[in-house]
């Protein structure tokens, strides 16, 4: 039985669209427009309707170099396209608007609970949700797969690892969503170009979510310091080894990274995961009859969804790339999806390979000292929830339209109605 498909997209979107546009992504991802300037033009100048412009970093060896290379390319200036004052960056700055060693100091605080050996002591536990949630999910013949399925589990093995309930993990969930998704009207009251954010320039992602998650983060914080626990936010009020304690601005800010991140990221790669399988179910029937393929299974779906689309870093000092003259300032975008789809990095990048090897897809960060947190803990979340799927159900069928979130920031499919065929 074929382990691949040769072009798991077939559509390939515009190859003259506008990468800034968050409209652009309800489409699906336009890839053609990224393999065009990969071959014409891999260092390009991007201008911006609302910004000064920026230079896209879309090949894979200069998305590593740059993302690596954190004395050049600084992240202090912030990870989004967004342009901050002086003052909002520095209310609104967690631990990915710092370089190393700051970056470290605090990564420190809470990497013990990510590292590859934590996570793999974990797989009992989450072995276990996913069986709850999948088998909830499969009570009804029909259901969407992103509120049933992709977003539980995340969100109850997060509200663990926080020390929350069940019950606030629902409200985490829908306050992450307002922050990553805050370019859609679906899930918040303010999109950032659509509405006047004017008022919120000073929290997290300009959002109103921002001031929920803080309240509700200090709330948990009082309780912590009285009964300390085994928990994410009681290893974040220790103290750094330097002895510094976090104000409770950066606990506030530290704690709404981890809600933004937790949940929705995860999410996404699990429904364009099963989007795609859906769409190739020779892909599922291969990776259902043969277990062994899912270490590298697992990958592709990881490297084919890149859902962080990218990160931004600004130029600290004057460089040339690849002939491009970029100067101290200018903002320097990574785009990860264009990276996961290099031909001089991928063979036949387009084929989904459930076998592929090796797969150094940059979905992570690619060992940089930017590295995701989460990566070892997403890739369990994704392994327990197919497998899981696969021991319970012959397969399953779109049953409906799909529905992508608005933004170029993150490549997310919010809505995925399914049929169970058993």
């Amino acid at each position: 039985m074929t382990t691949f498909v040769d072009d798991y997209l077939d559509d390939h979107g515009p190859d003259d669209a506008d990468i800034t546009s968050h409209d652009v992504y309800t489409a699906g991802v336009p890839h053609a427009t990224f393999t065009r300037l990969r071959a014409e033009d891999p260092v390009h100048w991007t201008p911006e309707a609302d910004g000064s412009g920026f230079w896209s970093i879309l090949r894979y060896d200069d998305a590593l170099s740059v993302s690596r290379d954190v004395e050049t390319f600084t992240s202090t200036g912030g990870i989004r396209l967004e342009e901050m004052d002086p003052d909002e960056a520095e209310a609104r700055k967690t631990m990915m608007e710092l370089d190393p060693p700051d970056h470290t100091q605090y990564r420190r605080l809470v990497s013990k609970g990510f590292t590859r050996r934590t996570v793999e002591s974990y797989e009992d536990v989450i072995r276990a949700l996913a069986v709850e949630v999948v088998d909830e999910a499969l009570e009804q013949d029909r259901f969407d797969f992103v509120t049933a399925v992709a977003q539980q589990l995340p969100m109850r093995m997060l509200g663990k690892l926080l020390g929350t309930s069940d019950a606030d993990g629902h409200r985490l969930v829908e306050w992450g969503d307002a922050l990553l998704g805050n370019t859609d009207p679906d899930f918040t009251d303010f999109p950032v170009d659509l509405t006047d954010t004017e008022q919120f320039r000073m929290v997290p992602f300009r959002s109103p979510a921002s001031i929920q998650i803080f309240s509700f983060a200090q709330e948990q914080a009082a309780d912590r310091r009285q009964c300390p626990r085994d928990d994410i936010i009681s290893q974040l009020l220790e103290p750094t080894r330097d002895g510094h304690n976090l104000t409770d601005l950066e606990f506030n800010n530290f704690f709404t990274l981890l809600v933004a991140a937790g949940n929705d990221t995860t999410r996404y790669t699990m429904t364009h995961g099963l989007w795609s399988m859906m769409r190739h179910p020779e892909l599922w029937a291969a990776w259902k009859a043969d277990p062994s393929l899912t270490p590298t299974a697992v990958e592709e779906v990881l490297r084919t969804s890149a859902v962080t689309m990218h990160f931004r870093r600004t130029a600290a000092r004057d460089i040339e790339l690849r002939g491009k003259q970029i100067k101290a300032g200018d903002k320097v975008v990574i785009w990860f999806n264009s990276a996961n789809h290099d031909p001089e990095a991928f063979d036949q990048p387009f084929r989904y390979d459930l076998a592929r090897d090796p797969n150094d897809h940059m979905t992570f960060g690619r060992n940089g000292p930017h590295l995701c947190l989460g990566a070892w803990l997403a890739r369990m979340e994704v392994r327990l929830v197919f497998e899981t799927l696969m021991e319970r159900i012959d397969r399953l069928e779109l049953d409906g339209d799909v529905a992508r979130l608005r933004s170029n920031f993150i490549a997310g499919i919010k809505s995925l109605p399914v049929k169970v065929i058993a």
